[in-house]
């Protein structure tokens, strides 16, 4: 008699499987049971807790929007996130303030500059006003400027809590203490995942939010990102008298440089921040110059964008180099905003680390990045405003996952 082998049904641990418990990846899981009700979500943190590395390491600041390119994502994002973020705070009473902002010019050079930023924030719907030198002391009495603008949506919250709300409303099982050491993925299957303790957890689809390890994650896939990250840690002091700032104050950016630099930032717990300065870091969590990983050093190394960036802006970054090795050069860098800082009234704060996507020709990828494979979705370049534009972007990638379950 001829037996007919029936196909072996694949058991499944869930349907979608987020790498990552970053802000954005515990959005993800919000954003598809939200959507989905009924989706078996797992998230994979290698931490254990959430929030710990780029999240739980900013400055706290819930961004406008003013300074991305009217249409990007990033524009789009940071203002529509900016008032769900106020709204998703106050609903489920998590810390938070909508406190307003000054981007003040400190020399000439800067006022077409500034000027511009005008003119994208009304593009981008953002309320602006512009304010001559007198009328800066309205806001910030010790703050000297040209000129500034005030820029009334910029606000800050705990963005910890905000991770931890996520990771609990979503309903997802979040299993902590799991970092991800093998991918393996059969488009007509699945995804099975080993973590470094040894256990497999298998989905249907794969979402990628692995912040400062999202490329490596995106090979092991099978993938080709055709973007490497290459960190930049960022060096911040708390100001010993919080009573010199009432508020957030920003220099004028470089257009050239995806870094806002050194600004002023009044937390929700009322200490002041200053910072931060942006230097590479040697570790892909280089929080100090001490911390170094020859193998994930020499994968910057490697590839080719970096030495390219370095050759492009040169100057630019001997300037943060000289700040980060002398407190008088950060001081001054500082007095071009408040001139009654002094160098005793700046204490080490802890350092946070920018995961930034950098193509092979040295370019610095600007918006955020978002792409797919075979029963993947990718977030490849997530840097600041992400935790503010932190919900849509959620709802995005999630979207894309529940396109490709729905598909399959």
């Amino acid at each position: 008699m001829q037996v007919t082998r029936q196909p072996r049904e694949t058991a499944y641990d869930c349907d979608v499987l987020v790498i990552g418990g970053g802000i954005v990846g515990l959005s993800t899981a919000y954003a598809i049971t939200r959507a989905a009700p009924g989706t078996r979500v797992t998230v994979l943190e290698k931490e254990p807790g959430p929030a710990r590395h780029q999240t739980g390491r900013n400055s706290g600041v819930i961004h406008s929007g003013i300074y991305y390119r009217p249409g990007s994502l990033k524009a789009r994002y940071a203002v529509g996130g900016a008032a769900e973020m106020v709204k998703f705070c106050a609903e489920y009473g998590i810390a938070h303030a909508v406190t307003g902002k000054l981007i003040v010019a400190t020399d000439r050079s800067e006022l077409p500059r500034l000027h511009t930023l005008v003119q994208r924030g009304r593009e981008n719907g953002i309320p602006v006003r512009e304010l001559g030198a007198a009328q800066i002391a309205e806001y910030e009495p010790e703050v000297r400027g040209l000129a500034a603008i005030h820029v009334g949506t910029t606000g800050v919250c705990d963005f910890v809590g905000v991770a931890r709300q996520l990771a609990h409303a979503s309903g997802a099982e979040i299993r902590y203490g799991a970092r991800v050491v093998q991918v393996d993925r059969r488009p007509e299957l699945g995804v099975a995942v080993r973590t470094a303790g040894g256990d497999v957890v298998r989905g249907r689809v794969l979402v990628n939010c692995a912040g400062l390890y999202c490329d490596e994650v995106a090979r092991l896939t099978g993938d080709e990102p055709e973007v490497r990250i290459v960190p930049f840690r960022g060096e911040y002091y708390e100001l010993a008298r919080p009573e010199l700032v009432r508020g957030l104050v920003y220099p004028v950016p470089d257009p050239a440089f995806p870094f806002l630099g050194v600004h002023l930032t009044r937390g929700i717990d009322g200490s002041v921040h200053v910072g931060p300065n942006a230097v590479p870091a040697l570790a892909r969590e280089g929080y100090g110059w001490g911390v170094v990983r020859p193998r994930e050093l020499a994968g910057t190394l490697r590839w080719p964008g970096s030495w390219a960036i370095a050759r492009r802006h040169w100057r630019y970054g001997a300037g943060e180099m000289r700040r980060s090795v002398s407190k008088g050069a950060f001081v001054e860098a500082v007095r071009r905003l408040l001139p009654a800082v002094e160098e005793g009234d700046l204490v080490r704060a802890p350092a946070g680390v920018r995961a930034q996507a950098v193509l092979r020709d040295g370019g610095l990828v600007d918006d955020f990045l978002i792409r797919e494979g075979a029963r993947a979705v990718h977030v490849l370049n997530a840097p600041s405003p992400a935790a503010t534009a932190s919900l849509p972007i959620g709802r995005e990638v999630g979207r894309r996952a529940l396109a490709m379950l729905g598909a399959l």
